[in-house]
């Protein structure tokens, strides 16, 4: 993705995995035809590698559901610390924050095993822990979904 303000950019995947890690929403943008979608979703992230992978998840039906399997492909966006910098003349104002743009192929996880260990990811990025367990039952009427990345862009502006 190529970025206008490079003196924003961040470029360390630490540091990118670091202000990802931190975020507790994860915004998917589908276009689907000419109304595009956005939604704002609990996630999980992990990277394997060089590939950055986020996991979601929600129930069997949904427009939601209905465009992840139909397009398998989005956009996202990710962002933190949006505080206004203030000043003495209008146009010198500006914001501080973190984001992360980008997007990525999303895959539908029916394993019930791969299901577990991608809501284990979920749970983490919300709770710090990663010993849950899931029944059967859950499991089963439970989509979860995978969107490895395949361009990503992360800005900061203190």
């Amino acid at each position: 993705m190529e970025m206008r303000r490079k003196d924003l950019a961040v470029t360390d995947s630490a540091r990118i995995d670091e202000i990802i890690l931190s975020c507790d929403c994860l915004r998917l943008a589908f276009a689907d035809g000419t109304h595009p979608y956005i939604i704002p979703l609990s996630f999980g992230y992990e990277r394997k590698g060089d590939t950055q992978c986020f996991y979601f998840h929600g129930a069997a039906a949904g427009r939601k559901v209905e465009l992840c399997r139909r397009l398998g492909y989005a956009g996202f966006e990710l962002d933190r610390y949006r505080t206004v910098n203030p000043n003495e003349k209008a146009c010198n104002f500006s914001m501080r924050y973190q984001s992360i743009v980008g997007e990525g192929v999303i895959t539908e996880l029916t394993a019930a095993k791969e299901k577990a260990q991608a809501l284990k990811i979920i749970m983490k990025q919300l709770s710090g822990r990663d010993d849950w367990d899931f029944p059967e039952d859950v499991l089963a009427k439970t989509c979860v979904f995978q969107l490895v990345v395949k361009e990503l862009s992360a800005r900061e502006h203190g």
